[in-house]
């Protein structure tokens, strides 16, 4: 097993959103194995993970993404059901573990509740993905359903900080022939791994005939609260039509650049008419200011030019234009009428002094490391000098884990 003090790894896969379940590997985003060995690791997590368990990596990991200026999460959640695939007595158990942990890490949540059927193009659910799956799409359908009437939320609009969106995890894990069906469950936002590596396109097209940007649209899956996730090996019809579908394009750059996936065309996606968001995705590194960053400068790499993104595009995306994407829309501004969402950051760090105290400073200067007061909902949630208590924490948590082995 990795020792429990190198990085954080992959593992499952997952999008703007947030995998805390999967922090619990620290170590292994640095190796040079390929994704089917990041996917067994994983696979030994979520075995053990019960409510308990969950709940603990759950309020750890997001009382660190609280400590880095993060007020609220999209989190992509597949975990559903006991290791046998057994659900709980509450099917919504390990959703509603995961609400509760936000809320008392003083966090906004999207629950973007996944469906996921299938191991790949035609194949059944196989080992540990027993846990993720309903059945089928109308099973999902009703179970998220109970959820929503759970906690008050349509979808549309945040109750008590919580949204309930939904997620097709990608479309090798939800059959063509269910997608319609998930399509029409959509109350408010869903979010979709898409074309993240070059094998998903090519077994999409030798299974389909089409791309799955194109599979997507003809399910109509695609529109206003539509996230694609990485959206990394787009040809330039599924540009157009992520652009006039007006769907958000969410990129992840540190999970990208971590797995070898590629660099998405994010400039391209929104001349398009897309507009771009920013998650974390794996664990490998929980800092929107990199991923920020990120952005432009993978641009750089893949052009051998400058100056893609400004660094006022590049914090919209990383604040209001994201939280819109989870159904937030009234957050990311300092603005009357908007929520007192307010991250302070140190402009005299190492990193951060003389570079002018202003919105490229956050951008091109500043890390996590740098955020030193955070209020979220006009409630001050992380003050510098709570790091070293959320890193017992986080240790703690993992620790458990590791025990139970």
């Amino acid at each position: 097993h990795p020792t429990p003090t190198c990085g954080l790894c992959r593992a499952c896969r997952a999008g703007q959103d947030m995998h805390c379940d999967h922090s619990a590997f620290p170590g292994l985003d640095g190796s040079a194995g390929g994704m089917a060995e990041y996917l067994l690791t994983s696979a030994r997590a979520c075995v053990k993970l019960d409510p308990d368990t969950y709940y603990a990596l759950a309020l750890a990991t997001y009382r660190e993404m609280v400590a880095t200026g993060i007020t609220a999460v999209g989190e992509f959640h597949y975990l559903h059901h006991q290791p046998d695939g057994t659900p709980y007595d509450d099917p919504n158990e390990m959703g509603l573990t995961l609400i509760r942990a936000a809320r008392q890490a003083g966090l906004r949540i999207a629950l973007l509740d996944t469906c996921y059927l299938s191991s790949g193009f035609g194949r059944p659910v196989e080992g540990v993905q027993v846990r993720y799956s309903d059945g089928d799409a109308q099973q999902w359908a009703a179970r998220v359903e109970r959820l929503r009437l759970a906690c008050g939320s349509d979808g549309t609009h945040a109750a008590d900080g919580v949204v309930i969106g939904t997620a097709i995890h990608s479309v090798r894990a939800v059959p063509k022939d269910q997608l319609a069906t998930v399509a029409q469950a959509i109350h408010g936002p869903l979010h979709v791994h898409l074309s993240e590596q070059v094998a998903e396109n090519d077994a999409c097209l030798a299974a389909y005939g089409v791309t799955p940007t194109q599979l997507l649209a003809d399910a109509g899956a695609l529109g206003p609260m539509t996230s694609a996730v990485h959206a990394t090996h787009l040809t330039a019809a599924d540009i157009e039509t992520l652009g006039a579908t007006e769907t958000y394009a969410c990129l992840c750059p540190t999970t990208e650049r971590d797995l070898g996936d590629g660099i998405g065309p994010s400039r391209q996606l929104a001349a398009a008419g897309s507009r771009l968001t920013l998650g974390s995705d794996s664990h490998a590194v929980i800092d929107l200011f990199e991923e920020m960053r990120a952005t432009e400068l993978n641009e750089r790499l893949a052009t051998q030019s400058r100056g893609h993104w400004a660094a006022a595009e590049l914090l919209a995306a990383a604040t209001y234009d994201g939280q819109a994407s989870l159904g937030f829309g009234d957050a990311g501004r300092i603005a009357v009428g908007q929520r007192a969402d307010l991250v302070t950051l140190d402009t005299r760090s190492p990193r951060t002094a003389g570079t002018g105290a202003d919105e490229s400073t956050a951008v091109f200067a500043a890390s996590g490391a740098d955020v030193v007061r955070v209020m979220i909902d006009g409630r001050v949630v992380f003050e510098q000098g709570d790091g070293p208590a959320i890193g017992a924490q986080l240790d703690a948590a993992i620790g458990q884990i590791w025990e139970s082995e």
